[in-house]
């Protein structure tokens, strides 16, 4: 085939990059590094929506990023160029050679592709490494295999983030995204019941992505609108004290104005406690202030500030 000529030559990695993690960051590493050697760009790409949406919907999971999140951290990693190609029915049904052709060497001019060692391509994932080394012979690009990046142990993987928040471990999950666990949305009126607590809170409509366990956490949040940082404390849950039903709330520490409208993207810190149902409004106030006043004790800690998966590596 005839390669493009008004599309500049790439180091591609392509797969579903959720999250962004250590094993992804180790690919857009290892991809860059041979753009630099080669003299080529470096193109992130991923697949939106997810395969298993598509494919098997019933087991699909909850995603850890927006697609227009995903994008950002990319570039932040160090892609000069993300790509995001629609999945859907047809698209599944692309043989291995047409994927090779059409997507990675038409439209990317690829003369290198970075994955994993499980990469799986083309309908029916018949494709695998051993076809992406041949096809790239015949089509002239070079394939890197990097190997899964260890945590404590064991690979980092978005699956495994996805089971350590389920189990509200923010900070193992933070150590495998080198950032904090987001949630972004924007602040809509709730009851206005935590201003009568005289705790005032922000009110989340979150996007789509996955929370961690109901409870109370530590939270470091970033007003997109307003360009500022803030800490808190994060309430997830049903509210059963107050049968007030779910929600995501904030209290933020020393803020008084109006947020409404304001999207916030809230990073998980670090979890308190779980939620629980008091007696009443008393019992409800009491444990509030302790949470708050323990939150704020941690923020200002030495160790907290030091610690670059919970705090410095997002703000």
């Amino acid at each position: 085939m005839i390669r493009p000529t008004d599309i500049p030559s790439a180091a591609v990695t392509p797969g579903n990059h959720d999250g962004v993690h250590l094993g992804h960051r180790a690919l857009v590493d290892a991809a860059k590094a041979r753009a630099e050697a080669l003299g080529l760009r470096t193109v992130g790409m991923f697949f939106d929506p997810h395969p298993t949406r598509v494919l098997a919907p019933e087991r699909a999971p909850t995603l850890l990023t927006t697609p227009k999140r995903r994008v950002e951290l990319l570039q932040e990693a160090g892609c000069d160029e993300v790509v995001v190609k629609t999945f859907d029915e047809e698209f599944a049904s692309t043989e291995p050679r047409v994927f090779v052709e059409e997507i990675l060497v038409r439209a990317c001019n690829a003369r290198c592709v970075v994955t994993g060692p499980d990469f799986q391509f083309g309908r029916g994932r018949a494709g695998n490494i051993d076809t992406l080394r041949a096809l790239g012979a015949e089509y002239g690009f070079e394939v890197v295999v990097t190997p899964p990046v260890l945590y404590e142990g064991e690979p980092s993987s978005s699956t495994r983030i996805r089971r350590v928040l389920a189990e509200g471990d923010v900070v193992s999950a933070a150590g495998m995204l080198t950032r904090l666990h987001e949630t972004e949305g924007v602040v809509v009126e709730g009851y206005k019941r935590g201003r009568e607590l005289g705790f005032p809170t922000a009110n989340l409509a979150p996007e789509p992505t996955l929370l961690p366990k109901d409870g109370v956490y530590v939270v470091a949040v970033k007003d997109l609108d307003a360009d500022r940082s803030l800490f808190g404390v994060a309430n997830l849950g049903t509210r059963p004290t107050l049968e007030a039903g779910r929600s995501v709330e904030i209290h933020l520490f020393d803020f008084s104005g109006d947020l409404y409208g304001h999207r916030l993207r809230v990073g998980y810190a670090a979890r308190l406690r779980d939620e629980i149902k008091f007696s009443g409004l008393d019992e409800l106030r009491a444990q509030i202030a302790r949470d708050v006043a323990a939150a704020r004790a941690l923020v200002e800690s030495d160790e907290f500030q030091r610690d670059p998966r919970r705090l410095r590596r997002w703000l």
